[in-house]
């Protein structure tokens, strides 16, 4: 009980103390950007990536709705170039809207994801398979989830999901290492209230699991006009620092105009924990997960 106690008041006195220090300033990897069909118009691409270089933005998990948007990114080598970004492209499973609700068990989602692969992009070979939602934990079953995470486990894709903490348990479980090979971006974290003990609890059990911290309720606690980590996702991330990325997740037009102020608010409280840590977060952990350098190469 006192050890407890200890941990929760240095940890509330940290949090405090971090409050008043400077943003985090290095690179970042935003590790969940979409860059959806109806975007296209309205932001085109000299548009996001001048948002993504004023943010100080230098690589990109591109995944899109339909894939169209990911190879348009990875394409566009002279002006990603230019702008100093790494597109890291994935494999969406939706060709539209409709597929939200039913790639799971749609064989012609499994084809789908087939050609694309065959085919890559102009940036390589697609890393991973992903975004995708099950609104149901149960659809975690499903065959074709199965198959496209048993083959994602064989062939070193990592997977983008945005599920809750049950459906986490059944894909990694499902897949022929139980979990132990497969390498899963959980988009959103514990989104919907799961409590910070479960997490944890995950990220025990699964060695290839990370989190993603978009949209994350809770994450963060307001002092004076900055956000700052709650005491308790302050000690999960100081824990497991080499667990964790943040991302942009631009699924509507609205995330795409409000995008550098997103940056800033993880600006803001990454500056509050050790400097290595937040680098990790920011940068590090998604560079080593897709291969990249630890330091990002220099703007033309």
């Amino acid at each position: 009980m006192q050890h407890t106690f200890l941990t929760w008041l240095f940890t509330g006195m940290a949090w405090a103390a971090g409050a008043q220090a400077a943003d985090y300033a290095g690179p970042i990897f935003d590790a969940h950007l979409h860059y959806n069909v109806e975007a296209q118009q309205a932001h085109p691409l000299d548009d996001v990536l001048a948002r993504m270089q004023r943010s100080g933005v230098r690589a990109v998990l591109a995944n899109s709705r339909p894939n169209d948007g990911t190879r348009t990114l990875a394409s566009a080598g002279a002006l990603t170039q230019a702008a100093g970004v790494t597109v890291v492209p994935l494999v969406r499973l939706y060709r539209d809207r409709a597929d939200y609700d039913n790639w799971f068990r749609d064989p012609t989602i499994a084809t789908m994801v087939d050609m694309e692969l065959a085919r890559g992009t102009a940036a390589g070979p697609y890393r991973g398979l992903g975004e995708f939602h099950l609104y149901d934990s149960a659809n975690a079953s499903g065959p074709v989830a199965v198959q496209l995470m048993a083959r994602a486990e064989r062939e070193g894709l990592v997977v983008l999901a945005h599920v809750d903490d049950i459906a986490i348990d059944g894909l990694l479980s499902a897949t022929p290492s139980g979990g132990a090979r497969s390498r899963l971006i959980w988009a959103h974290t514990g989104i919907g209230g799961v409590p910070v003990e479960r997490v944890r609890a995950l990220l025990r059990k699964y060695p290839g699991l990370m989190g993603e911290l978009s949209y994350r309720p809770g994450l963060t606690c307001t002092t004076g006009s900055a956000p700052v980590l709650c005491p308790e996702w302050r000690a999960l991330l100081l824990e497991f620092p080499d667990r964790f990325v943040i991302g942009s997740d631009t699924w509507v037009n609205q995330r795409w105009q409000y995008y550098e102020a997103l940056m800033s608010e993880y600006r803001a409280w990454l500056g509050g924990l050790p400097p290595a840590v937040a680098r990790k977060i920011a940068w590090g952990n998604a560079a080593a997960l897709f291969g990249l350098p630890p330091e990002p190469a220099a703007r033309p």
